[in-house]
């Protein structure tokens, strides 16, 4: 007899091992075409910290004068007037900067919130679970598209560690993620996990893992390909790419977009176009699949980040 497949509640919580139970199958979603795809606008955007060091007001005309459109932020390292913590994301904050993106015509693509949700200390993980529950209550007020995090490790300093790969660090990981993805669908907002290879959720078949696990609306993906790569896959990289589409693509919220080359046998990190990256299958996912999704560079720096901006755009302009 066939088992039905498994949800994702009864009294909040969640299946890790779905035993006896088949697996969802989810059916790719075909989008039928409007109004002719050549007429979808990209959604580019930046990190914020990575701009130029201005006041907040002068920053982000800046960015909307350099061409972008939304904006990963994560507070703490551009807001310099006062410490960012939970007592400080008041609504009237949230207001203020709301306020001040609309008037710069500039979404907030990402609200930054990188903390381990792997922690084996429990005092500091119950810290950072509270920090994550504030960071979405503010994200509510704000207008963001996502509160983004990585997925830890299971250590107190966040270092890379072998441990990261057991089938102990996913349950720590996915059982504390459930905490802050309950929060978040009281809330109405979005939580985003970005797979990192270094990371407890390391690549494309882990992150499936824990959407499928935790079944909510509510928890989507970041998908930065670099972050898929190290010096184990780096040959097969389109590879990968078409991997982390066919595997994560109907959940994928927002790109992370940034370059690579091997340098002494490792995977450097550069700005979009400086590197050997080749993104035709990456861009056509974006504009084909997932019209006006939110692009956000990395690893660039005030000096490139107009010619990074400039490079992708043409390649968007011409898929």
């Amino acid at each position: 007899m066939k088992m039905p497949p498994c949800r994702r509640r009864t009294n909040r919580r969640f299946v890790l091992e779905r035993e006896g139970c088949e697996p969802l199958v989810r059916a790719a979603i075909k989008v039928p075409p409007f109004g002719g795809r050549k007429e979808v606008e990209m959604q580019v955007g930046i990190r914020l910290h990575d701009t130029k060091a201005l006041p907040l007001p002068q920053r982000l005309a800046e960015t909307r004068a350099q061409g972008f459109s939304c904006a990963h932020v994560a507070l703490g390292k551009v807001i310099e007037d006062f410490p960012i913590n939970n007592g400080t994301l008041t609504p009237g904050f949230a207001m203020y900067l709301r306020k001040l993106f609309a008037a710069n015509d500039l979404d907030i693509a990402v609200l930054g919130c990188y903390l381990n949700l792997a922690n084996p200390n429990q005092k500091q993980l119950e810290e950072a679970i509270a920090t994550y529950k504030a960071q979405i209550r503010f994200a509510s007020l704000l207008g963001a598209g996502v509160v983004g995090t990585e997925t830890g490790t299971p250590n107190e300093q966040y270092a890379i560690d072998p441990n990261s790969r057991t089938e102990e660090a996913l349950t720590a990981f996915t059982r504390n993620l459930d905490r802050v993805v309950e929060y978040a669908e009281h809330m109405g907002v979005i939580v985003a996990i970005e797979p990192v290879i270094r990371h407890i959720v390391y690549d494309v078949h882990r992150a499936r893992k824990v959407l499928d696990a935790i079944q909510s609306p509510n928890l989507q993906i970041i998908l930065d390909p670099v972050n898929l790569l190290d010096k184990t896959n780096i040959a097969g990289y389109h590879d990968v790419i078409k991997e982390a589409i066919d595997v994560l693509g109907e959940d994928v919220a927002v790109v992370h977009l940034k370059d690579f080359a091997i340098k002494d046998g490792e995977v450097e990190e550069l700005a979009v176009g400086q590197g050997q990256m080749e993104y035709d299958e990456l861009v056509r996912f974006m504009k084909y699949d997932k019209p006006y999704i939110h692009a956000t560079l990395e690893n660039t720096v005030p000096e490139n980040a107009v010619a990074a901006r400039e490079y992708i755009q043409k390649l968007w302009d011409e898929a």
